[in-house]
């Protein structure tokens, strides 16, 4: 899949912007992993402090997808960590947006995956499997719908309801 830029599409989908078709992220996320750029199908996942779902959701094949998790914007705990994060490579994850922290920071830079988190933190999360997947979240002042595309790269990242053509 060839990479969009953000930049170009925002100049490009004026329409789409004024309408809420394509909305962009405040710009709050640290970048992390090998991939600086890139984009897929959203899976969303609610939970806080807890990451027994993340790691079922991240356990499936990825597909290309990009696993978008709302931990409630905590920064107490990590809910992604190293393993997780080869995991989800192996498992052919895009990428992982975290609303929240995560942890083994080196690791996750070594894999071949984007990942996008509020912070780091040292901290493991809570093992009690609590949370919603699949459902709509709030994210960075912006409604995020499973099944919508993300697109990330080093200027941002936006949300569009429908995958966006070159």
């Amino acid at each position: 899949m060839a990479a969009i830029a953000t930049a170009e599409a925002c100049d490009s989908n004026a329409a789409l912007l004024a309408s809420g078709d394509l909305r962009v992220l405040q710009p709050i996320f640290k970048i992390y992993g090998q991939s600086r750029a890139f984009s897929g199908p959203i899976v969303t996942l609610k939970v806080f402090e807890d990451n027994v779902l993340v790691r079922e959701l991240i356990e499936r094949k990825g597909e290309g997808r990009v696993l978008v998790i709302d931990g409630g914007g905590s920064t107490r705990c990590a809910l992604v960590g190293g393993n997780l994060g080869q995991m989800a490579q192996n498992t052919g994850w895009a990428g992982i947006l975290v609303n929240g922290c995560i942890r083994d920071v080196d690791e996750i830079n070594g894999c071949d995956i984007g990942v996008r988190a509020l912070a780091s933190n040292p901290m493991k999360s809570n093992k009690k499997g609590i949370g919603e997947k699949h459902i709509p979240v709030h994210i960075a002042g912006t409604l995020i719908r499973d099944g919508e595309w993300l697109y990330a790269d080093s200027d941002g990242i936006l949300i569009s309801k429908t995958e966006l053509s070159i």
